[in-house]
């Protein structure tokens, strides 16, 4: 068959800004005030409501989420350079890197074969007298099994920060990704359920960890003085102290905020919330009821009565052959693609932890070989997944095997 190239690009995320965030990032504009003010205090409340929990931080990067989670827990438990965090071997790769940003060790845990979350199943075999914190990633959109997890973490006294910068809005059993362990981090970058261009958010039910995490993005300003409004008070008494420890720092911190545009972009997507969700569930359901005729070659999404998918992207797995030529086949048509967050044969990790890493997680191994996603957002058309799914039927085809005689 010759290649066809597709001049519209059907990405794994898009982005149409909508009337409404133009409206508020002009106001924001017009008001002069790019700082922390009314537009990030909504969002906050907003996201913090939509998760079930008391706090949110909106921070600059759900990396820098991650990064002020792990920091503050640091910090407020006195863990030590070197302690260890589990992460699971399937994560892109943020997860572990804000790890040994924290001057600890990530130690990898296999994936579940179907939801290519960790599976709490091997998660004990890695927990080690220096073991402080499990970070489960909710990927692509479906929930980790968190209930075995926090059995585990509170048999060991373990902390637990919730790896959700792919999965908003989300129920397991009953609860909201989020609100399950210590800590939970969010993106909102593009290609995410919400998109403020750059962006993400920390949530925890702990004030003072709240605290501690918005003093860490704030360069580790005393919480005294964490925004230009903090010193517009009626108390002499108390705008004295503000005054004097103002430009005081508690601790190492970092420049992790974001701007009154950013926030306001959070507001208008909040608003348009349950439409996106709306929107994806129904692409990535009809993409899996018309690709069923090839189940037999691929694996398709995963779907569960304890917890949602909010199939923030499509994950496949090719089930007997490696995934290089379906995928080059599918860009070739202007379908894009994205290998399933590869970790442990990074360069990089392997540089760190030591050649032949990868072969000891036989699943991560299978999938970094055979798994991949596309998109299923909500700007797909009737005609884009119809233009997808004959792509891969076109595939199959192509791959038949040969008759003898023909």
């Amino acid at each position: 068959m010759a290649k066809v190239i597709k001049k519209k690009q059907l990405g794994v995320g898009e982005l149409k800004v909508s009337a409404q965030a133009i409206k508020l990032v002009n106001q924001v504009l017009q008001s002069s005030r790019l700082s922390y003010g009314p537009f990030h205090r909504s969002l906050e409340r907003m996201f913090a409501r939509a998760h079930d929990v008391k706090y949110s931080i909106f921070t600059n990067s759900g990396t820098s989420a991650l990064q002020i989670a792990l920091h503050a827990l640091k910090s407020t438990f006195g863990w030590k350079d070197g302690d260890e965090v589990i992460v699971p071997a399937i994560t892109f790769v943020a997860t572990a890197n804000i790890v040994i940003a924290c001057r600890m060790k990530p130690v990898f845990v296999d994936v579940d074969p179907q939801t290519f979350n960790i599976d709490p199943k091997l998660i004990q075999k890695a927990i080690t007298p220096k073991t402080r914190c499990i970070i489960p990633v909710h990927l692509l959109g479906l929930p980790a099994d968190m209930a075995p997890i926090m059995k585990i973490a509170k048999q060991y006294r373990l902390k637990v920060i919730e790896d959700s910068c792919e999965t908003m809005f989300a129920h397991y059993k009953g609860k909201k990704v989020g609100s399950i362990g210590d800590i939970g981090c969010f993106s909102t970058y593009t290609a995410h359920f919400l998109v403020t261009g750059v962006g993400g958010f920390a949530t925890t039910n702990d004030r003072q960890l709240s605290i501690t995490m918005r003093s860490l993005m704030n360069h580790g300003r005393d919480p005294i003085y964490l925004t230009i409004d903090d010193d517009k008070v009626s108390s002499p008494d108390r705008l004295r102290k503000v005054i004097a420890k103002r430009f005081r720092f508690v601790d190492i911190g970092y420049s992790y905020r974001c701007t009154e545009l950013e926030a306001a972009l959070g507001v208008a997507q909040m608003k348009e919330r349950n439409k996106i969700i709306r929107g994806r569930r129904k692409n990535a359901l009809y993409l899996t009821r018309r690709l069923k005729k090839l189940e037999s070659k691929l694996q398709l999404p995963s779907t569960f009565l304890d917890r949602d998918n909010m199939f923030m992207l499509y994950g496949l797995v090719v089930k007997d052959e490696p995934k290089t030529e379906l995928i080059n086949f599918l860009e070739q048509r202007g379908i894009e693609t994205r290998e399933l967050f590869p970790l442990v044969n990074q360069p990089v990790y392997e540089r760190l932890f030591g050649p032949g890493l990868e072969d000891r997680f036989p699943v991560a191994k299978f999938l970094n070989r055979h798994a991949f996603y596309i998109g299923c957002h909500e700007y797909f058309t009737q005609k884009d997944l119809d233009y997808i799914i004959q792509a891969f039927f076109d595939y199959s085809q192509d791959k038949r095997p040969v008759k003898r005689g023909s």
